[in-house]
């Protein structure tokens, strides 16, 4: 297997991002920081997977507010 010592997103999948960010966040900030209608719209995690699935510019968007969320926060409280 590849290693990808640089990829933050490396080992995730795309249900355990949106789940940890739905915990973290929930639909309505969620939709807040991202506006899509997968997150306004009677969201859940297999509707917005399946929406993300087929759109990249917003699964790029979930995955950047995922790194700014978990890792960039972790290298903070690693300083």
């Amino acid at each position: 297997m590849n290693q990808q010592p640089n990829n933050p997103l490396h080992g995730l999948t795309l249900e355990k991002i949106v789940t940890q960010l739905h915990e973290r966040y929930g639909w309505d900030g969620l939709y807040y920081r991202i506006k899509v209608n997968c997150f306004n719209n009677d969201p859940s995690i297999k509707s917005s997977l399946k929406f993300l699935r087929k759109t990249q510019w917003a699964r790029d968007k979930v995955e950047q507010l995922y790194i700014q969320t978990f890792h960039d926060a972790s290298k903070r409280d690693d300083e």
